[in-house]
């Protein structure tokens, strides 16, 4: 037998630990109370750091004052309610639901597994997950339980499927080929920080394209070297519990193939549909500024109802064709057994969605984020030192406040306007951000969506815990940011654009 590498004990180490941890629920039960505690503590201090959104000093929010644990008690409903993760997982589910209860994913899959080679499946399952992010996060619903999915059809672990689609989905979050919602949002915010110096200075929504996209190449390459060299040979040949999603697939019969050409046709007619409606200028898809992709366009708010319909209408199809749907209750059984497969999901979604708002309301991770950003400030650095510290203080903070666009929010006021002082460009600062950003997302289980990660590799090996998913996302996460930073750092220094009328210095 080998003996287990100083990596591999590491990472058992990491996942014996991780596994310690209460169960998820009951570990953000206990966050909440630690919230409202620290908030406690912390309230009675005062701060003379100052919070970029109001001008005035940072106010620590006692959580256990009367006032706010009885505004806590009376959102309790609404917090959960309309917790975002929530709706985006349950709507795009009844649609997937459907194609996978009526066979249509099944026959995809098989059909997908014939033409690409076993050797090529892990960088195939990143890049449709860096892909994804053009939907939202649609990746983290869709492209990550089918890259188990597909790693177990085709006789690998689908924990490592799991591993490389999230590494791509949520990893390689700040790299795309395709413009998305994402570069505009930044990219406002952005600009509104680089105003505080330059009132009428104007930016690019696609300031970071290029670097971005050349960062896909890097994050697929980087991935597909974690997942075949370290993730899936420590797998070893775990056993996995047989998965209903993956069973079966075999050669498809006659009436498969049918079923799924008409279903395809079905899906290929949805999305004709949706770009000729979408090309013409006065489109009701687009948004103010009249673009498909900018932040508040009907298309990019429309993401997952889509997602919905263009999995329910060839699911629909296929089921029909093959003799899988027979009547109505057919297709609302597929709807049915999804949703009770989402209950532990909901149960901690309803803890996070409670923790997350008494951390907001106690500004605790404001003073966290002024805090760090005044040290770095401090520090003097030299200029690739400080786009170094940069990343590493928004890969720490992003362990704790995983909003990309709330965090850049309260940064961008400090960063942008520090680094123009020092002749670096909004751009620049915005592409640091972006790979901090991006990089610990797959190992902090603060991230909403990182629960859902550890739900589906339970379908696979029901011992899964909160250790074992940041175990197998570790190397990822520390791979992606050393490689990503020192990318930047080389981008940089060979000139090549960041992206459209961008630039590295300032003025």
């Amino acid at each position: 037998m080998t003996k287990p590498s100083k990596m591999d004990r590491a990472l058992a180490t990491i996942e014996r630990w991780g596994n310690a941890l209460p169960d998820p629920a009951m570990l953000f039960l206990g966050l909440l109370v630690l919230v409202w505690v620290a908030s406690w503590l912390f309230s009675l201090g005062s701060y003379d750091v100052i919070d970029p959104r109001t001008g005035a000093a940072v106010v620590i929010h006692n959580q256990l004052s009367g006032a706010a644990f009885t505004e806590f008690t009376s959102n309790i409903v609404k917090n959960f309610a309309h917790f975002h993760p929530i709706g985006v997982v349950l709507v795009a589910m009844l649609g997937i639901g459907v194609a996978e209860h009526t066979g249509f994913i099944n026959a995809s899959l098989r059909a997908l597994l014939k033409s690409t080679p076993n050797a090529f499946l892990t960088p195939m399952v990143i890049m449709v997950g860096i892909v994804s992010h053009a939907a939202a996060d649609a990746g983290y619903v869709l492209v990550i339980p089918l890259g188990g999915v597909i790693f177990y059809a085709a006789g690998r672990h689908p924990l490592a499927g799991i591993a490389a689609a999230f590494a791509g989905v949520s990893g390689g979050f700040s790299a795309n080929f395709v413009p998305s919602s994402i570069d505009p949002m930044l990219q406002g915010i952005t600009q509104t920080g680089a105003q505080i110096l330059v009132p009428d200075i104007t930016l690019n929504p696609l300031n970071n394209y290029f670097f971005t996209a050349a960062s896909s190449i890097l994050i697929i390459g980087l991935g597909w070297w974690v997942t075949d060299r370290w993730v899936e040979p420590r797998l070893g040949s775990q056993p996995v519990k047989s998965n209903h999603d993956s069973d079966g697939l075999g050669d498809m019969a006659n009436n498969e193939q049918r079923a799924l050409r008409w279903a395809l046709l079905a899906m290929l007619g949805g999305v004709v549909a949706l770009f000729a409606t979408a090309i013409p200028e006065g489109s009701a898809w687009r948004g103010e500024g009249g673009t498909l992709t900018e932040f508040g366009a009907p298309l990019m708010d429309s993401i997952v109802s889509l997602i919905f319909l263009l999995f329910l209408l060839p699911g629909v199809v296929y089921g029909v064709v093959a003799g899988t749907v027979k009547t109505s209750k057919d297709v609302i059984d597929g709807m049915t057994n999804t949703m009770k497969d989402m209950g532990y999901y909901l149960v901690i979604m309803f803890f996070i969605a409670q923790f997350i708002y008494a951390f907001g309301k106690s500004n605790l991770g404001i003073l966290m984020a002024l805090e760090g950003a005044a040290v770095l400030k401090a520090a003097g650095l030299p200029a690739g030192v400080t786009i170094v510290g940069i990343i590493l203080l928004t890969a720490i903070l992003n362990l704790f406040v995983g909003s990309a666009s709330a965090k850049w929010a309260l940064l961008s006021p400090i960063f942008v306007p520090m680094l123009m002082q020092l002749g670096m460009s909004p751009d620049l600062t915005q592409a640091a951000y972006r790979v901090g950003d991006s990089t610990t997302n797959i190992i902090t289980p603060l991230m909403p969506y990182f629960p859902l990660v550890v739900v589906y590799c339970q379908r696979y090996l029901p011992k899964t815990g909160i250790g074992t998913v940041v175990a197998l996302m570790l190397p990822y996460s520390v791979s992606f940011l050393i490689c990503w930073t020192l990318f930047l750092l080389g981008y940089w220094a060979l000139g090549f654009p960041l992206g459209l009328q961008s630039s590295y210095t300032f003025p």
